[in-house]
């Protein structure tokens, strides 16, 4: 067998391992840029542009590191004397030199291809901000308190002569208008068709009740009360919720009560909070963000 049977030359690879390093740089400009783009807010078109670059320079990378650069010949020789020759010897030397050529060229080709993962890895995640501000605190926080006023959305107190049986309002604590967690249906009902559990038997003075105004289900507004059966829907996906029996759902997806605000009236006749709601309003899956 002769001398140079199955062993590369030394520059046999530069070319593939050029456009290797090459498509690589190429993906990692392209990745970069596309964070750039996103961040500064251009459009549609640089974002598209640079991402689809940065994917094809890693995948033309992989394509010229696996087919110029890995080997693909098979070499199998008769078994002869175990003694080496002079030449076997400095052929062995020359084919270690090769090798480790070899390893400093993946160790290049490593380091760029994870470089340009990164900042492929990069991209998405900072997309996360596309999503918005994040709801906490505000949906997770009310502002209610023992003895604030119930106001309108224009600021005025409600007062309970005001308000006759089967009458419905949204209500807010006195001086927060903007409260968005803190936004209340208020109602009344027939006060001896109650069925509040028991700790809430002082929570809805002369038939009146306030429930969190937010969906149980996706945080849609609770907007419809049907009076003949004293129900209040939420249109966006019809759950029910029985107020005679303090909310509980009697229909549609929603998994919990609205949390109920208890009442007071205060000796003015102006309708007061007698504390904070009974649960956290909002979806379930608000709770566990």
């Amino acid at each position: 067998m002769s001398r140079d049977s199955g062993m590369p030359k030394r520059d046999s690879r530069r070319g593939p391992l050029l456009r290797a390093v090459s498509a690589f740089v190429i993906s990692i400009a392209a990745a970069g840029a596309f964070l750039v783009f996103y961040w500064s807010d251009r459009g549609t078109a640089w974002l598209g542009g640079s991402l689809a670059l940065a994917f094809a320079g890693v995948g033309a990378g992989m394509v010229f590191w696996a087919h110029g650069m890995m080997p693909d010949e098979e070499i199998s020789e008769d078994r002869g004397d175990l003694a080496s020759s002079e030449e076997e010897i400095e052929s062995f030397r020359e084919s270690l030199a090769v090798g480790e050529n070899k390893i400093a060229r993946r160790r290049l080709l490593g380091w760029l291809l994870g470089i340009a993962a990164g900042l492929l890895v990069l991209g998405p995640v900072s997309l996360i901000r596309s999503l918005g501000k994040s709801p906490l605190p505000v949906l997770f926080q009310t502002v209610w308190q023992n003895g604030m006023m119930l106001v309108t959305p224009d600021g005025k107190p409600v007062s309970a002569a005001d308000m006759p049986v089967g009458a419905v309002m949204t209500v807010f604590p006195a001086g927060q208008v903007n409260a968005t967690a803190s936004q209340t249906l208020l109602l009344r009902v027939d006060q001896a068709a109650l069925k509040l559990p028991p700790e809430r038997s002082g929570w809805a003075p002369g038939g009146f009740l306030a429930f969190s105004k937010i969906c149980t289900h996706a945080g849609c507004p609770v907007a419809q009360f049907e009076k003949s059966i004293n129900v209040l829907l939420c249109p966006c996906h019809q759950s029910a919720f029985d107020v005679l029996r303090g909310a509980v759902v009697v229909g549609g997806p929603a998994g919990r009560p609205l949390p109920q605000l208890p009442l007071r009236i205060g000796r003015d006749g102006i309708l007061r909070a007698g504390g904070d709601f009974s649960g956290t309003p909002g979806p379930e899956f608000w709770n566990k963000a």
